[in-house]
């Protein structure tokens, strides 16, 4: 029998949200801190966390570059391959191999 676990993956990240959000609230009310130092700590922790993204995101878009590029050149590669086999009969990288 087939089970539906759509339903149940929504259950889990309800529960997660709550329970972050719950987390969240606890921390605030038990802190040591006052409430314009925490949104201080608060406000620099986040400032940290966009910095890391953005540069994470920097990161993987000169990866992504890279790659394209890489398989650019294969692909040019091949092609000027195929041309040399085709305009000479035999099959590139074949050594010693007659024309076909």
């Amino acid at each position: 029998m087939a089970r539906d676990n759509g339903n149940a993956a929504g259950t889990i990240i309800t529960a997660f949200t709550l329970g972050v959000i719950t987390g969240a609230a606890v921390a605030l009310l038990v802190a040591p801190a006052t409430g314009d130092e925490m949104r201080r700590v608060l406000g620099e922790k986040a400032r940290e966390g966009a910095d890391k993204a953005s540069d994470a995101a920097r990161q993987a878009r000169e990866f992504a570059d890279r790659q394209r590029g890489m398989v650019s050149t294969a692909i040019e590669r091949g092609r000027e391959a195929y041309q040399q086999a085709k305009s000479t009969g035999t099959t590139p990288g074949a050594a010693g191999q007659e024309p076909l």
